[in-house]
């Protein structure tokens, strides 16, 4: 193969690799905004599978002038590609049919992007005369530009570049392959100042959008958010976000609140308290979740406490909250406390190779609205906690709410009694979420008739009682067990919030 076509091979790889990212980006942002990832990726993949096909099927009908027709296609896989982000939260602020935009762009760039090699293809065998050694060199380009993107999104380009900025470097990519056609095979390329002129000028635009990423990031976030948005991060795993409204500040995790200041306190001392009152023995204390130090604030409010292990796999996480003043006053900066070990490392994996056990096991992790969370919910983990668990041990699980996703929290009951373990639910209301629920479980038999002498916003001996009694619209009863291998509590919390949404 000459020299002047290797130059489209290695726009090949390139191109391929954008190409990925873009799918990638549409999955992942769609998953940030909707939920139920497992969908939002199925759909991506498919459309794009097909888009691709579509777009090998319609480029049989350009014959003339292929270069511009070539040309055309990077160019617009550039823009497309480039504002893609941009156009999926955009349309989730402003559009009722969010899902129209999203299937829009993947259709789009999955068809530009295969009517891309057959086009190719076509102009390096008219002057090759070897259509077997084209073929393969394309292809071969092409799979390993689409590992590179995959590859290269999830570990660098999100993490810290964020939704907005790594478009618009993908974009700008795209326009750059373009620009090196169009000055390579300019003799071949009619009308060829115009297309220059608009190379350059998108390209321009690309950058101009890197450079401001932050800037949109920022506006669009406040369009997201009710409140003030005073502290944004991607971590490697999640996007933190803070907002702030008077004396009301919240964080969020991929959208989701996680806490409003104004009433924490009725959640953390419902799932601290209420354990730790069940057993006399609290030495030692595994916190799974709670990266925000909310519950360890509450567990060293126990002078018997000796060591606290807490398990979150974000170490971003426990950066942001150990050092922002708006989180350490409320968690009254008890990330730093001498007591405290912090592993960060799934907690699954700790768990499978802890080799201690525990008084106490306070189990607060998001809601199991993906894969990863799912298995966090499952029987075979429970039974990891039961097995790290001493004997008149107690464990208490966050398990969304019995009101808004019913299913959902008397799965994750049926789930931790499946494994042996004695269960108790309970649930209070907590304005910013409504009706929230727990599971307590240990080996030994449990009772409702807690008592404790700890300094206390909202808990009372008299109160607690209510606490575990359920109306008639929180209960179900045919629910299945979450299993590692058969993950229906994800399908009953996705339903729960489509219902609810």
């Amino acid at each position: 193969m000459s020299k002047k076509y290797r130059l489209l091979m290695l726009t090949t790889l390139i191109i391929s690799g954008c190409s990925m990212c873009y799918e990638l980006i549409i999955s992942a942002v769609s998953s940030y905004l909707l939920g139920n990832s497992t969908l939002q990726y199925s759909i991506t993949i498919g459309l794009y599978m097909a888009a691709l096909g579509l777009g090998s099927y319609l480029s049989k009908y350009f014959k003339k002038n292929l270069f511009n027709v070539f040309a055309t296609i990077e160019l617009s896989i550039g823009v497309v590609g480039g504002v893609s982000s941009l156009l999926l939260f955009l349309s989730n602020i402003y559009i009722a049919n969010y899902a129209v935009v999203m299937y829009l762009e993947i259709i789009v760039i999955g068809t530009l992007a295969g009517a891309e090699i057959p086009i190719m293809t076509r102009i390096i065998e008219a002057d090759e005369k070897n259509l077997s050694v084209t073929l393969s060199s394309i292809f071969s380009f092409d799979y390993i530009g689409g590992l590179i993107g995959a590859v290269a999104f999830p570990l660098l380009m999100l993490p810290k570049l964020g939704y907005f900025a790594t478009a618009f470097l993908c974009g700008f990519l795209n326009i750059l392959c373009a620009i090196l056609i169009l000055w390579r095979f300019g003799e071949r390329i009619i009308q060829i100042r115009l297309y220059r002129v608009l190379a350059l000028v998108i390209a321009s635009l690309m950058i101009v959008g890197m450079i401001f990423a932050d800037n949109i990031s920022n506006a669009i976030e406040n369009g997201l958010y009710r409140d003030h948005v005073i502290y944004t991060e991607q971590t490697e795993y999640q996007k933190i976000v803070i907002t702030k409204h008077r004396d009301d500040v919240r964080l969020y995790i991929d959208g989701n609140c996680q806490f409003s200041t104004v009433d924490e306190y009725r959640y953390h001392e419902a799932l601290v308290h209420i354990p730790m009152s069940a057993t006399s023995v609290h030495s030692n204390v595994l916190v799974l979740g709670g990266g925000d130090g909310m519950a360890v604030r509450e567990i060293l409010k126990y002078d018997d406490v000796d060591r606290i292990d807490l398990v979150d796999l974000d170490a971003g996480m426990i950066q942001v909250c150990s050092t922002n003043p708006n989180i350490t006053s409320i968690n009254q900066n008890s990330l730093l406390s001498e007591k405290l070990s912090v592993h960060n490392v799934d907690a699954f994996e700790y768990l499978e190779e802890a080799d201690k056990k525990y008084d106490i096991i306070i189990v607060d992790l998001p809601d199991p609205n993906s894969e990863s969370l799912n298995k966090l919910y499952s029987n075979i983990f429970y039974r990891m906690c039961k097995n790290r668990l001493e004997d008149s041990g107690v464990m208490v699980v966050q398990s969304t709410s019995p009101y808004y996703a019913t299913d959902a929290f008397w799965c994750i009951n049926k789930t931790i009694e499946s494994e042996g373990l004695e269960v108790k639910p309970y649930h209070l209301q907590v304005p910013a979420f409504g009706d929230w629920g727990f599971n307590m479980a240990s080996k030994k038999e449990l009772t409702t008739d807690i008592q404790f002498d700890i300094e206390t916003k909202y808990l009372t001996e008299e109160n607690v009682a209510a606490l575990f009694s359920f109306g008639k619209d929180e209960i179900a009863e045919s629910v299945e067990i979450n299993h590692l291998t058969k993950p229906v509590l994800m399908e009953y919390y996705n339903k729960a919030v489509e219902m609810w949404n």
